[in-house]
């Protein structure tokens, strides 16, 4: 039974101490909870017209769940549900239970989705049609006030047929929806969150994506541009931390796989030049450096500054073919 150990009157309580009570905002939308049971990433996104979607129904935290709470949105789903998973509740359990304390249910659309992958979710019979749900095998599709009932349909079978990561199949899942007529006032504005199946005691470290679009014409495309530039700079951060480890290799490994998504990146690729030349080869870094200062000159006056923080070997001479890197006449 949903109510043990946690009482009913207790999670009244709950919602009482929640934050002060505030207009209920009618954010009007369509998203996305789930789990990928390979990893044990959960995940939650969304897409509304409607202005910073992603800092009202998107809630999650690692190794606990997450909840899209949506429709004439009560924000204090979000953290309430992940309070009573994180107390041992089922998402099942949890929703029942705010639901029941909620006088207000048949307004709402909620989904949560629990670090074993248990999921449920509720469309109140006053949501703006048209407006439903499914629910699959480790997540939950929900939609209100669309131009048509295809979407989360279209959801679920984007999600259950795409490749890749949680990020991506979520992502694809949005763009499903969009493809069959989405929310019918348009787009406005995207989140994505993803989290580990388990946490690593530190909270700032539990995010693996967490992405928003606050306001924008097409928030989708620019949403999955945020998620390639994310991926590029997970391999940064990587590279960053081998440095500090004095993995010269490691480092190289991971601005090169940031390269890769990003070439153009002035940023990416001087990292990369840098890690080739700590590492004796700086007869391949050159060409490097000069494409990073082609794509932004100021990059070449931060080399002197460098040797001193361990970042550039401390050889004048190397640094002297660094800094000329792609500039004509002696010394190149």
């Amino acid at each position: 039974m949903f109510l043990a150990p946690i009482a009913a009157s207790a999670i009244a309580a709950l919602a009482a101490s929640a934050a002060p009570e505030v207009p209920r905002r009618p954010v009007h939308t369509y998203s996305i909870v789930a789990r990928d049971p390979a990893t044990g990433e959960i995940g939650v996104a969304v897409q509304s017209h409607w202005f910073s979607v992603g800092t009202t129904v998107t809630w999650a935290e690692a190794g606990v769940g997450a909840v899209a709470t949506q429709s004439f949105v009560d924000p204090s789903y979000g953290p309430l549900g992940l309070e009573m998973m994180r107390a041992g509740k089922s998402a099942p359990d949890a929703l029942a239970g705010l639901l029941a304390a909620d006088a207000e249910r048949e307004v709402r659309q909620v989904a949560m989705v629990d670090a074993q992958g248990r999921v449920a979710a509720h469309t109140g019979k006053k949501d703006i049609q048209a407006a439903g749900q499914q629910v699959g095998k480790g997540f939950s599709v929900q939609a209100n006030l669309m131009a048509n009932d295809k979407v989360w349909p279209a959801m679920a079978k984007a999600f259950e047929e795409a490749k890749g990561d949680l990020a991506e199949r979520m992502m694809v899942a949005l763009e499903a929806a969009q493809a069959v007529g989405g929310d019918i006032r348009g787009q406005q504005s995207a989140a994505i969150i993803v989290v580990p199946g388990t946490p690593s005691g530190r909270p700032w470290a539990d995010r693996i994506f967490d992405l928003r679009v606050e306001d924008h014409p097409r928030p989708l495309e620019e949403l999955r541009r945020l998620l390639l530039v994310a991926r590029a700079y997970r391999h940064m951060n990587a590279g960053d931390l081998a440095v500090e480890k004095k993995d010269i290799p490691g480092a190289e490994r991971e601005y090169g796989a940031a390269m890769k998504i990003l070439p153009d990146s002035a940023e990416v690729v001087f990292w990369y030049a840098a890690a080739l030349a700590m590492a004796g080869e700086v007869d391949r870094s050159l060409p490097l450096f000069a494409r990073a200062y082609s794509l932004d000159p100021a990059w070449r006056t931060l080399v002197p500054r460098l040797p001193a923080s361990g970042l550039l070997p401390a050889d004048p001479a190397v640094l002297s073919r660094i800094e000329k890197a792609g500039a004509s006449g002696p010394g190149r």
